[in-house]
């Protein structure tokens, strides 16, 4: 996947208020009806599943609380 250059304020300002809420929406419903829905894993969360470890394992490991790993 290729990294995008975060968008300065001024670009991110231009484009909430050029967004149409109501299409975006509905094309979301529909992309999930057509099953075209996908979750995108954190690198966090993709290295603590090819460890095998579980979030207690995990989180016992890093000194942090199973809630931090969840957040």
């Amino acid at each position: 996947m290729k990294l995008k250059k975060p968008l300065t304020d001024k670009e991110l300002d231009e484009w909430e208020n050029n967004r149409d809420l109501g299409t975006e929406l509905l094309e979301s419903v529909r992309q999930m009806k057509a099953g075209k829905g996908r979750i995108i894993m954190s690198s966090l969360i993709s290295t603590r599943k090819k460890s095998g470890l579980s979030q207690a394992e995990f989180a016992q490991l890093f000194g942090v609380s199973v809630r931090t790993l969840q957040d």
